[in-house]
């Protein structure tokens, strides 16, 4: 067990507090006295089913029995996105499926303020400027318009909050994102808090119930290693989000939760400690692994434990049928009605099994999860103040989180022993995530498909790797890691969110023998470029393996939609890497070139 502070691992509290931030009290006044100024509007959701905020009408579907649907759209056009909205709504209407509320895929510059965006390559989502274009998105379809992603937790956060109440939405976030992602190239902890607390300072004044939704495989459930941690985060979310400012919170989860049972005992631990209802249970999209027809299975077999345990324990949550075709491309309109109608029909087809479902294991579960999950709340609480930092400033705990990030808060504070020797994890879960089975699962696949005479000769170089990743997905870069350090490759670990300047200064004190970048959101001919710069300007030619999403949007694209730039990044020079295997061969190859002298270092001959 962890100290009942574990303070005695963190930093002192002046390295955790950005410099100059503003107390919450003062913050917090000024989002109330943004609420005088700021009307929340309409829109045909609200009118349609006679009610002024989504809570509500949550509640009602709850108290009826009725599960809601939530329908995601990722379209970079706002007149496609528009579009979307309206046809999803009928097309699946007319087959008896509703659409009760869709969210849209911002892009991560919407967390700058809008005359900072145009300096900066946009990623893949879409871009609202005005409050026309959030109006446009609200009034498209009589379904709750959910504006999530980089909404709030971002430096733009209050201008954001502003105009999606006045478009009429009544669920905005994404609170999650604010502690674990980091806008490339703009990372200020301290304008990100402070235009967090404002924007939830005018929420929480707001008449009506405005629902702070929390996408958790966003935040700190993505890097937890324990499912304790994970709903230790709701609670502390919680502490600062309704009792220190006195707003709704309302929680997603579901992405990493592949298991049936630890996902079914995830809903179940938060009905007991949640107020507000849930925005959705997102689709678990890690298990998107093969073709269309074979993902139907995958989206059947999530579908049904969230059925399941919305008819068991209600949470307001909307289940969320995500299309077969999500881990090829952005799907379709025609896709999307599919996935809706599928989900419509599925639930139809279940109603009369909730007498063969057990979920007894589930429950048992579940208390593990809750009891594990509050006494991580009070040792991160504890440990904090016993730093100095003022646990009921909104604005300091926020912060601290923040900056602490959730390795380190899982590694000081988590409920479970620590680890044995040798164990990479930060300690022991009391109740494992999915997502560490999945990638030592997946890693396995990984490693047998290394042929010995390759795995001698990597295990002969012991190269030593730069990994990091240019956004906040971070678990294809955790596999890797994983299948390189089981190879003999000495991996250190630059972080997530690197900027290439960042990433070229570890390089020059580092001196690794080759760096991996792991690429998400839509930038990597632009990092790239970047940091083929960064690394001449500091004299170094060092190999770069690049994976991930391997696509852009060009520059002067009609369509909005991103590219693939793989033979582009051939071409900047870089190992373009679709699968670990590919690496394979370029850290085999690292051997030769350690022999031979190929390798240059900064300040030094080549040897």
């Amino acid at each position: 067990m962890t100290t009942p502070t574990g303070a005695s691992v963190l930093p002192d509290r002046e390295r955790i507090l950005p410099a100059g931030l503003r107390p919450g009290a003062e913050l917090l006044a000024e989002g109330r006295e943004q609420a005088g100024r700021t009307l929340l509007g309409s829109c045909p959701f609200l009118t349609a089913n006679g009610v002024v905020c989504e809570h509500d009408f949550k509640r009602r579907m709850a108290a009826d029995g009725r599960i809601m649907q939530h329908a995601q759209i990722g379209f970079r056009s706002l007149e496609r996105t528009v579009t979307a909205a309206r046809e999803v709504h009928a097309r699946a209407g007319e087959r008896g499926a509703r659409v009760d509320r869709y969210g849209i895929c911002l892009d991560w510059t919407m967390g700058l303020p809008v005359g900072e965006r145009r300096a900066v390559p946009a990623g893949t989502g879409l871009v609202l400027d005005d409050l026309d274009q959030f109006y446009a998105i609200s009034h498209a379809a009589p379904v709750a318009p959910h504006f999530g992603d980089f909404v709030l937790g971002f430096p733009a956060a209050l201008e954001n909050t502003r105009a999606a109440l006045a478009a009429g939405s009544t669920a905005i976030g994404n609170l999650g994102q604010y502690f674990a992602f980091r806008l490339p190239g703009r990372d200020d902890d301290r304008a990100a808090t402070e235009a967090t607390v404002i924007a939830l300072g005018l929420i929480a004044a707001t008449p009506a119930p405005i629902l702070v939704h929390s996408n958790l495989d966003d935040g700190f459930a993505a890097l937890f290693t324990d499912l304790a941690c994970s709903l230790g985060a709701v609670l502390l979310e919680q502490h600062a989000i309704e009792h220190l400012i006195g707003a709704r919170l309302a929680h997603c989860y579901g992405h990493h939760f592949s298991d049936p049972v630890r996902r079914a005992a995830f809903q179940i631990a938060l009905s007991r400690v949640t107020n507000a209802p849930g925005t959705m249970v997102y689709g678990n999209t890690t298990a998107y692994r093969g073709t269309p027809s074979e993902n139907f299975a995958s989206l059947a077999s999530y579908l049904v434990v969230d059925l399941a345990g919305q008819r068991r324990f209600a949470t307001g949550h909307a289940i969320n049928p995500v299309p077969v075709t999500e881990n090829e491309r952005i799907p379709e309109i025609a896709e999307i009605v599919e996935a809706q109608c599928f989900a419509h029909r599925l639930a139809e087809r279940t109603a009369d099994l909730a007498p063969l479902i057990d979920l007894s294991a589930a429950v048992r579960l579940a208390d593990g999860i809750v009891a594990g999950g509050e006494r991580f709340r009070d040792n991160v609480l504890a440990g904090l103040s016993a730093i100095g930092i003022d646990t009921t400033d909104p604005a300091q705990l926020l912060a601290a989180l923040r900056r602490l990030g959730g390795r380190r808060l899982e590694a000081a504070f988590g409920p479970g022993p620590a680890p044995d020797a040798g164990n990479p994890l930060p300690r022991q879960p009391l109740v494992r995530s999915s997502i560490v089975d999945e990638i030592a699962e997946m890693a396995a696949t990984h490693l047998e498909r290394c042929d010995a005479p390759t795995r001698a000769a990597i295990a002969r170089a012991a190269p030593l790797v730069l990994s990091a990743t240019t956004d906040i997905h971070e678990h294809g870069k955790m596999l890797l890691d994983t299948v390189l350090a089981r190879l003999g490759v000495r991996v250190h670990d630059a972080g997530v969110t690197v900027t290439p300047d960042e990433l070229a200064e570890l390089a020059s004190a580092t001196m690794p023998d080759a760096i991996a970048v792991s690429t998400y959101n839509g930038i990597a001919l632009d990092f790239l470029s970047a940091l083929n710069a960064a690394l001449e300007e500091r004299g170094l030619s060092i190999p770069v393996m690049i994976g991930g999403r391997l696509n852009q949007v060009p520059p002067g694209s009609n369509t909005s939609l991103p590219v693939d730039v793989g033979s582009e990044l051939s071409g900047l020079g870089a190992h373009v890497c679709r699968s670990i295997e590919d690496s394979y061969s370029v850290l085999a190859g690292l051997g030769l070139e350690k022999r031979s002298g190929s390798i240059a270092r900064s300040g030094q001959s080549k040897e």
